[in-house]
């Protein structure tokens, strides 16, 4: 795939044609969910859009055979995600906007750590979805990037590429779930993305919320939660099984979230 570069530490190749992931030797994972365009129209600028049917395929829970009994036993979970190429009508190819249901495990809605693989994204964040969304993000990688969503935010992941289509890996919390009520109840995300003047990512305010300030930026350093920039998500866990136990345990790092910049 054009732009695929990073050593992402296991062996998943993403497919376009159909959409999906191969998985090689020794690692295990589902079959794809795929993600229509009529699921996600609600939270679209313009709902009555054309665009790709297919949006994105997702498969949750894999990983290497070696550490599929303790993957379980840590209670964290591997995903992967691959977009389709093209637009939502002006709208980038993209996620609907979501909250990370709370969790029994801990009773925390969950955090969620993004590692880009090919094209370029951006990881949108609002941390309210009230009439107020407070602080808002949009926080620009690229392969081989980081981002770190935090407890109780609401984010969307944005194909920010048209020559190459997005894939990134993610740790989640086993139990993961989504709660769209308060999205869909704003018709959407507090900023959507659109495609400017020579296809150059632009930013309009959803009149369904109080007014905000987007802030555009880069990832943060999140040494504090134990990322090393260059080695990918997957081989940290391999280096330090319980490195990423905050995901499902996000009180182990209550600190870490206040306050906490994206």
């Amino acid at each position: 795939m054009k732009g695929f570069m990073f050593d992402k530490g296991i062996d998943i190749t993403p497919t376009q044609s159909p959409m999906g992931f191969v998985y090689g030797a020794g690692v295990f994972g589902p079959e794809v969910e795929i993600r229509h365009l009529n699921d996600i129209r609600a939270s679209l600028r313009d709902p009555s859009c054309e665009g790709p049917e297919e949006v994105y395929a997702i498969a949750m829970d894999v990983g290497k055979e070696e550490h599929r009994a303790l993957l379980d036993k840590l209670h964290l979970l591997y995903g992967v995600v691959t977009y389709s190429a093209g637009k939502l009508g002006q709208e980038p190819i993209r996620s609907q906007g979501h909250i990370h249901k709370v969790s029994p495990y801990s009773g925390w809605s969950t955090p969620e750590i993004y590692e880009i693989w090919s094209g370029k994204a951006v990881i949108y964040m609002q941390e309210y979805a009230e009439d107020q969304p407070g602080r808002c993000y949009a926080v620009y990688a690229s392969p081989g990037d980081v981002v770190i969503v935090p407890p109780n935010w609401v984010h969307a992941t944005i194909s920010a590429d048209l020559s190459c289509p997005l894939t990134f890996g993610a740790w989640c919390d086993r139990e993961y779930g989504f709660v769209y009520d308060g999205v869909r109840k704003h018709k959407g995300i507090a900023w959507f993305p659109i495609w400017g003047e020579n296809d150059e990512l632009e930013w309009s305010a959803n009149p369904m919320y109080e007014p905000s300030r987007l802030i555009r930026k880069s990832p943060s350093d999140y040494s504090a939660l134990g990322i090393r920039k260059g080695v990918s998500i997957y081989k940290l866990f391999e280096e330090d099984p319980e490195l990423f136990l905050y995901v499902p345990q996000p009180g182990l790092k209550a600190e870490v979230w206040r306050d906490f910049e994206p």
